[in-house]
């Protein structure tokens, strides 16, 4: 994938962010591990995330892994005797790690995965709580918890199961196995796949578009889809109520009417 210009950098340079156009850009920077996450990335990546969420000129953010081999590969297990050894200090781990990831799924702006090579353990829970997973072609994904004695948590496993069934979720979570990206959008793990040298011109392709249309509408139908996936009695529809009157009272609603009787290209604001 290519180098992006005036990239910001946190921990220790582990992760990158970039934004232009409307499209932010998250780069998983540790290629030498194949993007294995550290704490202190972990703690970069929620950095990075917080200041592309309080940018009002962003309005889609991408996360991919540098160096062409890897998405994210897992936890640095080179990590586990100093910060995972026992139940103690995986608690403590688990913490501050969460912490990052409920940014992610609480995120406001939609997320595109953009995945090359690996996605592994917490590569997987990072692109399953994007909004949209587009891989390439021979890319390998898979959780290897059986194979490390260690439990995959909750919202992990609450993820996989929404997005490719309980009975897949057994066989992988089971055997440890891993899938190809063929396989991956067989089951539903990922929406699109590409050919390795396409792959990021489609996901900016997508991001693009994203980026260009209504904010508000989109806002509209992150909150609704999510809504949807709740048990009956835990869904807000007031969020999606209020929503839907910010959509039916705004200036792009007028805008884009505007647009469609001038046969043009509509321009939104986000108000």
């Amino acid at each position: 994938m290519p180098d992006l210009p005036n990239e910001k950098s946190y921990a220790d340079g582990k992760i990158l962010q970039h934004a232009t156009d409307g499209v932010g850009v998250i780069t998983f920077n540790n290629p030498d591990k194949r993007n294995a996450m550290s704490l202190e990335m972990w703690e970069g990546f929620g950095e990075a995330l917080t200041a592309l969420r309080d940018d009002d000129a962003v309005r889609v953010v991408i996360l991919r892994g540098a160096g062409g081999k890897a998405f994210v590969s897992g936890a640095d297990i080179s990590q586990f005797e100093k910060s995972r050894h026992n139940a103690a200090a995986s608690e403590e781990y688990a913490r501050r790690s969460v912490a990052q990831r409920a940014l992610l799924a609480d995120y406001p702006k939609p997320t595109i995965a953009c995945i090359q090579g690996f996605c592994l353990g917490g590569g997987m829970q990072v692109a399953m709580l994007a909004d949209i997973r587009l891989a390439a072609q021979g890319s390998q994904f898979g959780i290897p918890a059986a194979k490390l004695g260690i439990a995959y948590g909750f919202d992990g496993l609450k993820h996989l199961v929404s997005l490719v069934g309980p009975s897949w979720a057994r066989l992988l979570m089971y055997t440890g196995m891993r899938i190809d990206s063929a396989e991956a959008l067989r089951i539903g793990l990922v929406e699109r796949v590409f050919p390795e040298g396409e792959l990021w011109g489609e996901t900016m392709a997508i991001a693009e578009t994203i980026s260009q249309n209504a904010p508000l509408a989109i806002k509209a139908a992150k909150i609704t889809i999510a809504q949807v996936l709740k048990d009956e009695s835990a869904r807000d529809m007031g969020a999606i109520k209020t929503i839907g009157t910010a959509c039916m009272d705004s200036a792009d609603f007028r805008e884009g009417r505007q647009a469609f009787m001038e046969k043009r290209k509509p321009k939104f604001s986000g108000r």
